[in-house]
């Protein structure tokens, strides 16, 4: 089929949106999520499989409310409005995810990226899975065959997010949650620490390094709660431990005392879910002290632009002298997943049993000595995760 038969039928013929509650009741040291939404995205194109139209999913992660507002006011009509023959690649043969960026970016002033990037990264996310789909290939095979030289991983690291302030909470009630995320198969586990007194806190990571053993296996994660003066004290307290990560020890933003804190407290930092775009990952590696041989970068694709802008990203970091595998990536969803694999990044989170239908990976997804096997289901793989898959499905009208 030549190029120009597939201009005539390669367009979007619809982009839905709707708001799912997660109806969690877990809480970090910061907020909890007992009023948490996400958005679900479906882009609906006139390629037909089996059928029935490809369309592309994604939902905005999780931590973030649903955005559907702007896209319904703005990214929306800008793709619906925009000459078909605008939004394809130079084969015609595909989507081109870095032009629909753009048509999304009309008329849109620089700056306070999260205004916008999380509604925009979500549409840009799922038409990428509309693209892998139309290829006929997982997600994570067209982001390598794009942007790492095709290299695929046979396997995934995954490491997982718990230890969550649950009502009610004992030490024996989080020290068994630990040995049930090792008996699933994780190697990695995160606790959340800054929402008891610092004492009450390191009872608590004492009890769970009974549990897994060395600290390199454990991180924390304060969910940018602390005040400087909490931050030291945290470091100077955490820091004989020497844990795989203290995650997000201040706000996002304060670089400064990212930079103190590095200067004080030798094992890694990790930051990033909170940062929404190329400009304020280049200031944090510029200004907040970050160093490319022991940090971690966590930014949320999906809430940061999307994959386009994530590999603009990845290329920055490159010139300034960062590894891809100081790159995990927030989310612990099969998009994360998708992006860590693709990018040959340095594993994924999980969480599972927390985010609802949000949380988690495909059914079949099994976790073995801390790594995950890849599915070649095309796209991102959401057919393979029944409960958000139906969400999705209908909201698609398949």
């Amino acid at each position: 089929m030549t190029p120009e038969k597939h201009r005539l039928q390669m367009r979007i013929v619809d982009i839905r949106e709707t708001a799912i509650p997660l109806k969690s009741k877990l809480s970090n040291a910061s907020f909890d999520f007992s009023e948490m939404t996400t958005s679900v995205v479906a882009v609906i194109t006139d390629v037909v499989r089996n059928g029935k139209p490809v369309c592309g999913f994604a939902f905005n992660s999780t931590g973030r409310y649903a955005c559907g507002a702007q896209m319904r006011a703005r990214f929306i009509p800008r793709i619906l409005a925009a000459p078909p023959e605008t939004l394809i690649d130079e084969s015609g043969a595909n989507l081109d995810p870095a032009k629909i960026l753009a048509v999304m970016m009309k008329r849109e002033k620089s700056g306070a990226h999260s205004e916008r990037s999380i509604g925009i990264g979500t549409i840009e996310v799922a038409i990428w899975d509309a693209v892998a789909k139309i290829a006929d290939k997982p997600l994570y095979a067209v982001l390598a065959e794009k942007f790492s030289g095709g290299r695929i991983p046979e396997r995934v690291f995954c490491y997982v997010g718990g230890g969550w302030y649950w009502p009610g909470q004992t030490i024996k009630d989080l020290q068994d949650e630990m040995r049930r995320h090792l008996d699933a198969g994780y190697t990695m586990v995160k606790m959340k620490v800054g929402g008891l007194p610092l004492e009450d806190d390191l009872r608590r990571i004492e009890a769970v390094l009974e549990v897994i053993g060395a600290g390199d296996c454990l991180a924390v994660d304060a969910n940018a709660k602390f005040s400087r003066e909490d931050a030291l004290r945290y470091a100077h307290a955490l820091a004989p431990f020497k844990l795989r990560w203290f995650e997000e020890p201040c706000d996002p933003l304060d670089y400064a005392l990212f930079a103190e804190l590095a200067s004080v407290y030798a094992p890694p930092l990790a930051t990033g879910e909170n940062l929404y775009s190329t400009q304020d990952v280049q200031n944090l590696v510029r200004f907040g002290g970050w160093r490319p041989q022991s940090d971690i970068i966590q930014v949320d694709p999906p809430q940061a632009y999307g994959i386009t802008e994530y590999a603009r990203m990845l290329d920055m970091l490159a010139r300034n002298g960062w590894q891809r595998s100081a790159l995990f990536p927030h989310g612990g969803n099969q998009m994360s997943l998708s992006v860590a694999a693709g990018f040959g990044l340095g594993g994924s989170e999980s969480y599972p049993g927390v985010f609802g239908d949000f949380g988690g990976f495909a059914d079949d997804a099994r976790v073995e000595n801390g790594t995950l096997s890849l599915s070649d289901r095309p796209g991102i793989g959401f057919e393979g995760q029944a409960a958000l898959y139906r969400i999705m499905r209908e909201l698609a009208g398949l």
